[in-house]
């Protein structure tokens, strides 16, 4: 386990790691998905009524449960990249203003093109 930026992790794992969870962030904010879920919670509200026996209610509930700690964690770690890679662009663009507005540079800026294409490489 690390405590490394999810942006700033290296290594041949997470590539996969990051096109899952970007791909996971996209399915889960569609609209059939939210239907599902919604027909989840009614199915698992309904089994109550039905007086199924104790030990499914007991795990429908932990099936949702897990479920919702799973999605928790890949979203937080696409939004975590996604607001990393957005303060690395406005980084770059500071910097570059800085640089025009006090002179010290009189070449191009290459960084503000590196940043703006920084989330094609995560």
């Amino acid at each position: 386990m690390t405590t490394d930026h999810p942006a700033e992790r290296g290594g041949a794992g997470r590539d996969r790691f990051a096109a899952f969870s970007d791909g996971a962030s996209n399915v889960t904010s569609s609209p059939p998905f939210y239907f599902l879920s919604v027909f989840l919670v009614l199915g698992t509200f309904a089994l109550h009524f039905v007086h199924v026996p104790l030990s499914w209610l007991i795990s429908a509930g932990d099936a949702m449960a897990s479920v919702s700690l799973m999605l928790l964690a890949l979203l937080k770690n696409t939004e975590r990249r996604d607001t990393h890679a957005v303060q690395r662009k406005l980084d770059a663009i500071a910097a570059t203003l800085l640089e025009q507005r006090e002179g010290t540079s009189h070449e191009p800026a290459h960084e503000p093109q590196r940043a703006i294409r920084l989330d094609e490489n995560q």
